[in-house]
């Protein structure tokens, strides 16, 4: 047999030769494309050929051997298809429905948040925030507390260095005292952020919580204007099944100052929500604002008794175990 009969026999073998596996892959590649192929064989006899034929040869050779590569590239593409198809298991009907995705739920306390900032909005109360790691003066001294408060005992504040204090901040009435210090008034602004408190964890209390502070100054403000509102509020987030008053109370940073309870229509348990009052003189003057022509209101609740009190939680630690069965019940409201 001929030269030229040899390339026509490898390439009807080359053109119908099975290449169906990983197997069938490697074995194809040795034969025809390998150090050692019958290929490079052809093009170490070129040079025994007649010379007036070494070219025609040298070209059946070459689209011989470019036909062995096109085959065994597109016999590796098959495999990596395999592949995949393998890696997912079986064939895919892909004409039926496809697997549902679960759709992500807004955390309650981010819920009411939202809500609380909505009302509040509406009256024209703007939001600002404050750092969470705090000094004396602004968690304490600026809010009129003195040096023997208990409230600046360990056992309620966490304190990250002593001598001077930085503490985690205790309350979000820090933010109302920078905001004073800025001294752009009048001042309406809302200070949603966690607090922190060195406390025992029960159904009600907890190490960290949200808190929600509201402060107003301006000319001739008077607790009517706190007190109405207080009113509205609780009338936009709770509705008209719920009952109000007002207690005295004692906070150091207002005077004279007052706490809100709210029951609901029908029954005898009245709850506490929020503390409030008129922002104390020393509080308007350690912010360099003029008591004798500034006036001003300020009022905090905590978040998560608003959302205790309106979803019908019963322990506030439920809020924070990452139960998704408690969260999926708040898919809806985003």
């Amino acid at each position: 047999m001929d030269l030229f009969n040899t390339i026509q026999s490898l390439q009807t073998e080359i053109e119908t030769q099975r290449v169906e596996g990983p197997a069938d892959i490697e074995t194809f590649r040795i034969k025809y494309l390998g150090s050692k192929s019958v290929l490079k064989d052809l093009f170490g006899v070129i040079k025994t050929a007649p010379a007036e034929q070494r070219k025609e040869i040298g070209e059946r050779i070459n689209r011989l051997k470019q036909l062995a590569e096109e085959k065994f590239a597109v016999a590796q593409e098959s495999l990596k298809g395999l592949q995949v198809d393998n890696a997912v298991g079986p064939k895919q009907d892909l004409s039926l429905p496809g697997t549902p995705v679960e759709v992500g739920s807004l955390h309650p306390v981010t819920i009411v948040s939202r809500q609380v900032i909505s009302i509040f909005g509406s009256i024209g109360f703007g939001v600002a925030e404050g750092p969470e790691i705090e000094d004396e003066w602004h968690n304490f001294t600026a809010l009129n507390t003195p040096p023997d408060h208990p409230a600046r005992d360990m056992t309620d504040t966490f304190y990250i260095q002593q001598n001077p204090d930085v503490v985690l901040r205790s309350q979000t009435s820090t933010v109302q005292v920078r905001a004073m210090e800025e001294g752009r008034l009048p001042i309406r602004i809302i200070a949603p952020g966690r607090v922190y408190r060195n406390e025992t964890i029960s159904y009600k209390h907890h190490v960290y919580f949200h808190q929600l502070e509201g402060l107003y100054i301006d000319h001739d403000v008077s607790f009517a204007d706190l007190k109405q509102t207080l009113y509205f509020f609780i009338q936009q987030f709770f509705g008209d099944e719920f009952e109000i008053r007002f207690r005295p109370s004692f906070f150091p940073f207002t005077e004279p100052s007052g706490e809100l309870d709210i029951r609901k229509k029908g029954t005898d348990k009245w709850l506490e929500i929020l503390g409030c009052g008129m922002v104390h003189p020393n509080v308007l003057k350690n912010c360099k604002i003029d008591p004798d022509m500034y006036k001003g209101f300020a009022f905090g609740m905590g978040i998560e008794r608003l959302v205790m009190l309106k979803y019908g939680f019963s322990d506030i630690r439920q809020m924070y175990e990452n139960d998704v069965r408690i969260l999926r019940q708040f898919s809806a409201a985003r």
